[in-house]
């Protein structure tokens, strides 16, 4: 992939994972990567309508995975695409949980564990220096 496709989906993304929306400055130890949101193997590809700036945790989390559990209905639902689909819509920052507010939400805060211990002390403090909750794009 090139560089300036990199900086592009970087920049759209204004240095925010975009699933759990923390800043690159938020987990400076850990680089953020270019996310395919369909993987290569289910015929993605480099287009940036395909791309998503992700946190290590998240893109690891979602790996190939197209679909997930809606926790709370228990049926199989997409997951959420940042290029077709808008956060706010799907997710409400409560504090320091990112609570679900479609199905589609519900079955990515899971399956990318969004709400781990660490992540939620991590946005208590980022509260705390009033740089969590992140601004709405």
């Amino acid at each position: 992939m090139s560089s300036h496709l990199r900086r592009l989906v970087r920049s759209r993304a204004g240095s925010r994972c975009e699933y759990c929306r923390f800043h690159e400055d938020d987990l400076p130890l850990w680089p953020f990567h270019v996310d395919h949101i369909v993987a290569g193997q289910h015929e993605g590809s480099d287009d940036p309508s395909n791309l998503a700036w992700a946190c290590q945790r998240c893109n690891l989390h979602k790996g190939t995975n197209l679909p997930g559990i809606d926790p709370d209905t228990g049926r199989i639902v997409r997951l959420f695409n940042p290029r077709k689909q808008k956060w706010h819509q799907h997710f409400t920052a409560e504090k320091e949980r990112i609570a679900g507010l479609s199905a589609a939400g519900r079955a990515t805060i899971w399956l990318l564990q969004m709400n781990i211990s660490e992540r939620r002390e991590l946005r208590i403090h980022l509260a705390s220096l009033d740089r969590w909750p992140p601004p709405e794009r």
